[in-house]
């Protein structure tokens, strides 16, 4: 089994974390962590290296666990949302974890919903958490 975490560096995302690891150890599964940047220009530098240190500190808890973890950070252009679900969809990925936030229908309105995205079009079962 594969599992698939969106992470974000957001508080919603420890609980999706600890999640895959219970599901990894329940169903024996491959970890993959996956974070997604929209631009990678040099503004974006601290950003990118705040996300590769975020995804290192996730690869040893897994470790830690005797879990197999892969992270990836993706820069491709493309929302957060689309980048998950075409990763799931290339890697046959059997599940997804996501961590979700309380936002209002107008804040939905302008920054969208990745949650939202991800839930609809992906080929797998999503699961969100607080």
């Amino acid at each position: 089994m594969k599992i698939l975490v969106g992470y974000d560096e957001l508080g919603a995302v420890s609980g999706a974390i600890a999640l895959a690891l219970k599901h990894a150890k329940a169903f024996d599964a491959e970890v993959d962590v996956l974070t997604s940047l929209e631009e990678g220009t040099e503004n974006d530098i601290k950003d990118i290296s705040k996300a590769e240190k975020g995804l290192e500190k996730i690869k040893q808890y897994f470790e830690k666990e005797k879990i197999s973890c892969k992270t990836h950070l993706m820069i491709r252009g493309v929302t957060p949302g689309e980048d998950l679900v075409s990763f799931a969809n290339e890697q046959k990925i059997d599940e997804i974890i996501i961590g979700v936030k309380r936002r209002s229908k107008v804040g939905k309105l302008i920054f969208g919903s990745t949650a939202q995205y991800v839930i609809l079009e992906a080929h797998c079962p999503v699961v969100t958490v607080k």
